[in-house]
């Protein structure tokens, strides 16, 4: 495969649709495929997304998993590593892997800003015509594509994993703690957003049609981990069909969660509240925005 390389590049939206399959070796360059069939692949079917923030370790068994499986699959895709400005060797893996999955593409954000701020990115770098995001720990297996899917492609906009629902199995559990944390924060989010339907804002695992996605996330503020239930309200609010659908979950060790700090669960309940804030002032500009009726599109083989 042919490549050329493009220094101090910037991914302008006019040219990003050419240069999907591009590859970031490093902060100011891009390596680009002139391979004539990735340039018939300007627009691919599913764009995967993966938020990674000190995940050296293990993210590059997950890429390759991941690869695995969208390789099965008839239609074509796009991975988008969005890397969190992680003090160890995140971004360097995910690039070197790159050379072996010629469809993933890293971002790699120089200073830490969250988990909010890169699935955020992602969303609205993506080109998909439906993203989904997952986790970097492979806590939520990539397969339940598998289920998520066929909801999106029947005209749901919004499919989000919950571990609370019938059908869901959560294999290892978090600390006691932390359940008990997330248990609380799932009813207060639940009681100040009006999103009783919604038993777990918090999984990470959620699917987009590219329409949902870039209006939700251009409206998106929330920079740590209260973005899941602004993701989620903005969608109902901006009027999208949303599905719950149940996942198979293990807790893996390692995560940033706490009470207190930017990852704190404190912090969570600050975005909560200004978030509601932001709703009762009109500050997400709901009006603004007209759903499109979009046809539904058929896979491409």
């Amino acid at each position: 495969m042919s490549e050329f390389f493009i220094s101090s590049f910037t991914p302008l939206p006019e040219v990003r649709e050419l240069l999907f399959y591009g590859t970031i070796l490093a902060s100011s360059e891009i390596a680009i495929s002139t391979d004539p069939l990735f340039l018939s692949m300007a627009t691919p079917y599913l764009s995967v997304v993966i938020p990674a923030y000190k995940e050296g370790e293990r993210i590059g068994r997950n890429l390759l998993e991941v690869d695995r499986y969208l390789k099965s699959k008839s239609y074509s895709y796009e991975i988008i590593v969005v890397e969190d400005g992680s003090p160890d060797n995140t971004a360097e893996v995910a690039r070197n892997y790159a050379l072996q999955i010629p469809h993933l593409r890293v971002i790699d954000n120089a200073e830490n800003h969250g988990k909010g701020s890169v699935v955020r990115q992602g969303l609205l770098e993506a080109l998909g015509t439906y993203i989904v995001f997952l986790d970097a720990d492979g806590s939520t297996p990539i397969t339940h594509i598998d289920t998520f899917l066929p909801q999106i492609e029947s005209g749901f906009d919004l499919v989000i994993g919950s571990r609370k629902i019938e059908g869901s199995f959560i294999q290892v559990h978090q600390p006691k703690f932390r359940e008990v944390m997330g248990e609380g924060g799932n009813w207060l989010i639940r009681i100040v957003l009006g999103l009783w339907r919604y038993s777990d804002t918090q999984c990470g695992f959620k699917m987009l049609s590219g329409e949902a996605a870039k209006a939700v996330a251009s409206r998106m503020v929330v920079n740590r981990f209260g973005f899941d239930f602004e993701l989620i309200i903005l969608a109902v609010k901006l009027g999208f069909r949303v599905k719950q659908m149940p996942v198979r979950w293990m807790n893996e060790e390692g995560s940033t969660v706490s009470l207190t700090g930017p990852n704190g669960f404190i912090q969570v309940l600050i975005d909560l509240f200004k978030t509601k804030w932001r709703l009762l002032t009109g500050a997400y500009r709901i009006k603004d925005y007209t759903k499109k009726e979009v046809p539904v599109q058929s896979r491409q083989s």
